[in-house]
């Protein structure tokens, strides 16, 4: 069944190809299928580089290749003197795409800025749920319910955004993923139609690729917005070609049926480097690798446990095997990149006797659990199965009987949110704008529980050290609370923190104007391809 698939896809792409031959089209080997199209519903970069990347903008922008804020969709904006209040000046004569699904009859204005929050904060809403079980856990990760007093329209070029209470890093927030713009019309007409779940099938924003169609779990296909407004894109069609295998992804990669192939293997490396025809981009992840303790599980529940365990995991050896000359151990929840980040903290020690010990005072013998593997390659973990394996190994040496289990990607995200999942979960983080908040509010703190935050610790200290942070404007005043941060972090051990990656990305010498995302995300936007 397998094999069969996999021709099937190949055979889709093949003709996708042949009826694309007389445009210019850049194929790229993505690694997995996205959960769904809107951007607002999920966390995962998979799902962000095949829609918010790609159809949708915000009202502010990530200047291509850096962390700094820009204009997007508001073309400027000021800042009230007590840092509440946010006025933005929103560009004119933005068009949203017209495809086979829907034609707008008007330009991009305020009423889609307020409805693409109020959907997201407000429950009477017709797409507050819609969705079924998912939710804009996104938004709430970054704690917006509690930063948020109001979006309110001036005129239609011109929305206020109002704060009750300051927030550092807005601006960069507003430019994140789950913050794309929606229009109105179009999910209005989907709510007369009585199909709201194809704002989650079929995007529709006012980004430089227009969504042309999706075969699951094979291909999707995206148009160059002939009206996108920062001007149409060299590329004609963009086309995704899902591709779970890596050693795939790379023999598509040097057999021409794509141009650029996502997260190789790093075993596979040298011999990429080494190829004349391949251009292999690399640089240091704002990324982490980890596992998440269920802290609401005994014996989870008890941070001399989670420290036991930590103990017992050999992290050198899965650098050696899962991350060979592109990563380093991580002993923080956040990368080495990142300012603020605590060089004097002490890793956990890799001592399986004194693990043994600490289990043992704790009362803990003959401990079953599961471990979840992650199905697919992600920048901050390039082999789930082997780093599974290994802490298997590991675990056992120190009398706890790791189960193995994994999901399909889009079930693994899914589950992994619920504060009541049953094991250990591998999971991992790519900075999403540059603040180290970004790291600390959505996968630690209490108002991530039942979403980012996997190992559903909710600690009060820690959440009042970063909320109080995230309300400073000083940077250094900032650092200092998330200093503290990481000293309670590691005091507590949610997680085993494991690697930080270097990611790389091969692609044919045929693509130019490809540059690299500090933030971990695919963009196409300025990227051209030769004959």
């Amino acid at each position: 069944m397998k094999r069969l698939t996999a021709l099937l896809a190949a055979s889709v792409l093949a003709l996708t190809l042949g009826s694309a031959a007389s445009a210019k089209t850049l194929v790229y080997c993505s690694e997995g299928s996205p959960e769904g199209f809107d951007p607002g519903l999920y966390t995962a970069g998979t799902t962000f580089d095949a829609s918010s990347k790609t159809v949708y903008n915000r009202l502010t922008e990530f200047k291509k290749g850096t962390t700094e804020v820009v204009p997007g969709l508001a073309e400027s904006w000021e800042i009230s003197e007590d840092g509440l209040v946010y006025t933005f000046h929103l560009r004119k004569g933005v068009k949203f795409q017209t495809t086979e699904f829907f034609t707008p009859t008007r330009d991009f204005n305020a009423d889609d800025v307020l409805f693409s929050f109020d959907r997201q904060s407000n429950k009477s809403n017709p797409f507050a749920a819609y969705a079924g079980d998912n939710t804009y856990g996104y938004y709430s990760d970054m704690d917006m319910p509690n930063l948020v007093q109001s979006f309110e329209k001036v005129d239609d070029n011109t929305v206020k955004l109002t704060l009750k209470h300051p927030n550092a890093p807005m601006l960069a927030t507003l430019a994140m993923d789950f913050a794309s713009i929606m229009s109105k019309e179009y999910a209005d007409k989907l709510v007369a139609d009585g199909t709201p779940e194809k704002l989650n099938q079929q995007p529709l924003g006012t980004g430089p690729f227009a969504f042309v169609d999706y075969q699951q779990d094979a291909t999707i296909r995206y148009s160059a917005n002939p009206n996108y407004w920062d001007g149409k894109q060299a590329i004609d069609d963009l086309i995704f070609a899902i591709t779970p295998d890596a050693s795939v992804r790379i023999q598509r990669l040097k057999a021409g049926e794509c141009q650029i192939a996502a997260y190789p293997n790093p075993a596979d490396v040298p011999s990429l480097k080494s190829d004349s025809n391949l251009n292999v981009m690399e640089q240091s992840g704002l990324n982490i690798g980890y596992i998440a303790w269920n802290a609401t599980q005994p014996p989870f529940d008890k941070a001399e446990v989670r420290r036991a365990a930590n103990m017992a995991i050999n992290k050198q050896a899965i650098l050696d095997a899962v991350y060979p000359g592109v990563g380093q151990i991580a002993k923080n929840p956040i990368p080495p990149t990142l300012w603020s980040y605590d060089d004097k903290i002490e890793d956990d020690k890799y001592d399986p006797e004194a693990a043994k010990a600490a289990l043992e005072k704790a009362g803990v013998k003959d401990l079953s659990m599961k471990l979840w593997a992650m199905p697919v390659a992600r920048p901050y973990n390039p082999n789930g199965r082997r780093m599974a394996e290994l802490i298997q190994a590991d675990l056992a040496k120190v009398g706890i009987k790791a189960e193995i289990v994994s999901y399909d990607w889009t079930q693994y995200l899914k589950l992994a949110g619920d504060p009541k999942h049953d094991g250990a979960v591998m999971a991992g983080w790519t900075g999403d704008n540059g603040d180290p908040d970004n790291f600390f509010s959505p996968l630690l703190g209490c108002n991530g529980v039942g979403s980012g935050n996997k190992a559903a610790w909710c600690n009060k200290e820690f959440t009042d050290t970063i909320q109080k942070a995230s309300a400073l404007s000083d940077q250094n005043e900032r650092a200092k609370l998330y200093v503290q941060a990481q000293e309670i972090f590691k005091k507590e051990a949610p997680w085993a923190t494991i690697a930080h990656s270097t990611v790389v990305l091969p692609m044919t010498k045929t693509v130019s104007g490809y540059v690299m995302d500090p933030l971990g995300s695919h963009r196409f936007d300025g990227v051209d391809v030769s004959e």
